[in-house]
């Protein structure tokens, strides 16, 4: 049992509320993004004791399994994506976690809770989309999204060896984010400029060595895997509400490579310790903060956008 200290409200909670996740609980409590305090722990738990500061992986696994001991813990035979979707979440003031030893890691003391808020979901996803991207030392990375996956899939893409960034937007002050806070070196706005032209100038007439969809938008599938160059690797880790197309007889030749997910967030530990050690931080993320009271509101703002929000920070 832990005592939730900070959560905060995720795009995937609104593709529940909106129907798009077949497999949720009707009337569930959401959230799925949390860290906190442990209270008590069940007599099977040895990695965690009450008082423990703890971050929470978005994920719920054994850890036995074949798919987890293979490191694919979203499809773990006893767990997956269940905070918030099929057992109560974390926009509450407790929250359960099943698996605790394997879906909770000790947040370090040098951190504060909302260093570590992150770890468990959008920046494991954005680490996981960079992991997917095979990324070499110099390569260039183009991120479609510049909302809080794809800017934590930015730096990551970095701490991995990229030589540039260019993230790719409709919304201008997210892109001006990613510039201010370092994250990208390039950015482009499709809805106001040639985006082939300026893919085609920043990578020498060749197209991103991989490409990253963070985007999931009506034609951003298609974007990515056009951007990307012959032999490379399109990495998506976009959440779609509709299906998309593999138009094989137009991408022949292109020897593309494409890897899909499904957050596979089981590098939460070493998030944590990047953080720590400031190679990764994710501060600039928060944009709108409130108690748990005013959750609707949270909820409205974040899916309306009608301002700039990034990620709306629940507080007790």
């Amino acid at each position: 049992m832990v005592k939730v200290i900070r959560s905060t409200i995720c795009t995937s909670d609104l593709h529940i509320k909106n129907g798009f996740v077949p497999r949720a609980v009707s009337d569930i409590v959401l959230g799925h993004e949390f860290v906190g305090e442990v209270v008590e722990c069940g007599r099977e738990v040895t990695n965690l004791k009450p008082g423990d500061r703890v971050a929470a992986n978005c994920e719920t696994f054994c850890g036995e399994c074949w798919f987890c001991k293979m490191g694919f813990i979203n499809n773990c035979q006893v767990g997956g994506w269940e905070l918030g979707c099929r057992i109560d979440g974390c926009q509450a003031e407790y929250v359960r976690v099943p698996f605790a030893d394997t879906g909770l890691s000790v947040i370090p003391d040098c951190l504060s809770y909302e260093d570590a808020l992150f770890a468990g979901d959008i920046l494991s996803s954005g680490y996981f989309g960079a992991e997917l991207a095979d990324i070499r030392p110099g390569d260039t990375i183009a991120v479609i999204g510049a909302g809080p996956v794809g800017l934590c899939a930015s730096q990551c893409a970095k701490v991995l060896g990229a030589g540039q960034v260019i993230c790719l937007d409709v919304d201008s002050w997210r892109l001006q984010t990613a510039l201010r806070e370092g994250v990208a070196d390039q950015t482009i706005n499709p809805s106001l400029e040639d985006w082939k032209a300026a893919i085609q100038e920043w990578t020498h007439g060749r197209g991103a060595d991989a490409v990253i969809e963070a985007a999931g938008g009506a034609d951003t599938f298609e974007m990515a895997w056009t951007m990307a160059r012959p032999n490379a690797v399109v990495s998506v880790i976009a959440m779609y509400e509709e299906d998309q197309v593999l138009p094989l007889p137009r991408m022949y030749g292109k020897n593309l490579q494409f890897k899909t997910g499904g957050v596979d967030a089981r590098h939460v530990p070493e998030l944590l310790t990047l953080l720590a050690q400031g190679k990764l931080r994710t501060d600039f993320l928060v944009t709108h903060r409130g108690p748990l009271q005013n959750i609707e509101e949270g909820y409205r703002i974040f899916e309306e956008k009608r301002e700039p929000c990034l990620k709306w920070v629940v507080t007790p």
